[in-house]
This record gives structure tokens, sequence and C-alpha cells, in this order.
């Protein structure tokens, strides 16, 4: 009796092992699960580092080659408004009416170039620009204006520097002002070529 007893146990015993083990279509479906996870993960890790290394690659542009910058106060008004944010690219040469970044006190200033190295800049009091002793057309102001100036006329450009001024001429602290004197070359940030804020207003910066 007691090995009748014995044998129903390890009957009962195999077929619960048996009714455990996964089937075939079971295994192959894990098998695909773990597949799709294992393409998932790595179609993620694929797509942050490509996220990172253009994040990275603009940072770069934005520091290096196209540095972005946003426009504080009214000197350069009605050019650009305070609060635009602007793009400026790297050169190493500046002509009459390009509008530059520079550094100043460990600020950066942007300003329009009126004159660069050794040219003569000249000014009369009803705020007509003479460089070289021609006058040069200023569409871009819009109230002319002598300003603020201490500097003894006509004044010649520094070598390797440039003399700039705000288009906003009657409130510009600019070349005009001993205390900020003429741009040396290597505190050139960039000149400006394009508005990328407000979006109303993108566009080419001249």
């Amino acid at each position: 009796m007691r090995l009748w007893e014995h044998k129903d146990d390890k009957s009962a015993s195999a077929n619960v092992s048996s009714s455990s083990r996964p089937s075939a279509d079971q295994i192959a479906e894990e098998l695909k699960e773990h597949q799709r996870r294992d393409r998932l993960r790595r179609v993620m890790g694929s797509t942050i580092s490509g996220m990172l290394a253009i994040a990275a690659l603009v940072v770069l542009l934005a520091t290096f080659v196209f540095p972005t910058l946003r426009i504080y106060g009214s000197s350069m008004v009605p050019t650009l408004q305070d609060g635009e944010v602007v793009v400026s690219i790297k050169s190493s040469n500046y002509e009459t009416g390009d509008i530059i970044a520079f550094y100043y006190n460990n600020k950066i200033f942007v300003k329009r170039v009126i004159c660069g190295p050794s040219e003569w800049f000249n000014m009369q009091e009803d705020g007509v620009v003479y460089v070289n002793g021609s006058k040069i057309e200023e569409p871009y102001v819009s109230e002319p204006g002598f300003g603020s100036c201490d500097i003894d006329l006509p004044f010649q450009v520094p070598a390797d520097q440039y003399f700039v001024m705000g288009d906003q001429r009657m409130s510009s602290i600019d070349s005009r002002m001993e205390q900020m004197g003429c741009v040396p070359q290597d505190r050139i940030v960039g000149r400006i070529v394009m508005r990328v804020w407000p979006l109303d207003s993108l566009g080419i910066v001249s």
C-alpha cells in the first residue's frame, strides 16, 4: 500500500515538471522579445550619441565660428533693437558699414565700422561723416548728429584698429570718445550677419 502511494507521488511530480516546462513557441517568443529590446537599446544609444555630437558641434560653431549675441541698449537703433538675437561670423577684414561685435572692458559691444586702419575720420557739426576726405552715405542713420566727441578732428585711425560708431549718433558712446577709442583687430568677435530673434524679424542685417 505504501509502495503504490509512493509511485503515485512520483507520477504527480513528473506531471508537474512537464507542465511547467516552456514550449518551443514560448521560447521563440521570448527570444524575439529579447532581440527587440536589444535592438531598441542600440537604437536609443546611437540616437543619444548622435544628438550629443550635434549639440557639441552647435556649441563649437556658436562659440568659435558663428558667435550668437543678444543686443542690449539702443545705440544701434533703428538697425538693431534691444533684446534681439544676432549671429556673427569670424573675419579678418572689415569695411565701412559693417556691424561688428567686439570686447570692451570685459563686455561685448556692437557698433558699426566707419573706417579702418590708418584711414582718416572727420565729422561735421551736422553729423555728416567723411572718410579720407570723402563724404560717406549712411542710410542706416535715421537721426544724424555730432553727438559726444572729445577727439581732435580730423582723426587718423591707428594701425590694426577700427573706428566705430553707433547708428543712434546722439546717444552712442563709441570711437568719438577717448574713453572707448578705436577697436583693435584682436578684440573683434565678428561681423553681424543675421538676426535670428524675434522670428518675425528673421533676416540679414545690413
